[in-house]
């Protein structure tokens, strides 16, 4: 079989066409006396995440999206953190809230998520946007599944009657991403680290989305991958002290049709779809 050079899927190149598209949204809501406002809260000193915090306060500001900074102490109380959420979903010039994970272990994650207001949760991941994405209900979608359906849309992947793997079952990945490929009419096959003989499904496979993150544990290789198969890496590693995804890109290049690259593949399409959903939320404000 000839060797097949993978035509690399640019997510920065498609980040900034949607960016410029929502610096037009922003102007226009501005003509109504909405400027769209991002409020981020982080809460202690750990570096990954102030280094995506940093990131999508600079993404928000360079459109146009005005950004509120809360840096917390690790050691704040669940009672506290909860209290300026409600104090910022009760501000009407806030339309977004955003809420750093993880959060240290002596907070409640779910509970503290399900404070933010469903319609200001550009995370899509309080329960009510989870439940109003399983009936195509919802405008505020989870961020990095949302890219990558942007992803397919712009580079023209076919999903109806497509077979989808994900190698993920997370409420920030999987699960939203499986209930979107369906709406699309792809048939989806969710796999995870109890699924047995992983191999069968990857071979079967038209598009493959992996998001593992550990590659002690799991590395996709070209064995696993269907010749011409759309490869999304959503895996983020350091090997070597370089940035790496789950695919062993070099290799699996040469057999798959589309693949993304570990960086600049999925990673800028996330934090694009969260000012994406920034804009979405302001609209409800616009006069």
């Amino acid at each position: 079989m000839d060797i097949l050079t993978a035509k690399i899927i640019d997510g920065l190149a498609v980040s900034n066409h949607v960016k410029e598209n929502l610096r037009n949204e922003i102007s226009g809501l501005a003509t109504k006396g909405v400027i769209p406002c991002l409020a981020t809260i982080i809460v202690g000193s750990d570096p990954p995440s102030l280094v995506y915090i940093n990131n999508k306060q600079k993404a928000a500001n360079s459109i146009g999206i005005r950004t509120l900074d809360y840096r917390l102490d690790g050691e704040i109380s669940q009672k506290e953190l909860i209290t300026l959420i409600e104090k910022l979903n009760l501000d009407s010039t806030v339309h977004g809230i955003l809420i750093q994970l993880p959060l240290p272990d002596h907070l409640d994650q779910y509970q503290i998520i399900n404070k933010v207001d469903p319609k200001k949760d550009v995370d899509g991941l309080t329960y009510i946007n989870s439940g109003l994405l399983l009936n195509n209900k919802t405008n505020l979608i989870p961020c990095t599944p949302l890219g990558i359906m942007e992803l397919f849309r712009f580079y023209g992947i076919q999903l109806d009657g497509a077979h989808s793997l994900i190698i993920n079952r997370s409420n920030l990945v999987g699960k939203p991403l499986a209930s979107l490929l369906l709406r699309k009419n792809s048939t989806v096959t969710i796999s995870h680290s109890h699924t047995k003989n992983l191999k069968h499904f990857s071979q079967n496979a038209d598009i493959i989305i992996t998001a593992v993150g550990n590659r002690d544990s799991f590395v996709l290789t070209p064995d696993m991958v269907k010749y011409g198969s759309t490869i999304i890496d959503v895996g983020t590693n350091r090997v070597n002290g370089k940035l790496c995804g789950d695919v062993d890109f070099e290799k699996v290049k040469e057999k798959a049709g589309f693949i993304t690259p570990v960086p600049g593949g999925v990673g800028p399409m996330t934090i694009c779809m969260l000012l994406r959903n920034t804009v979405e939320a302001s609209k409800a404000y616009a006069k």
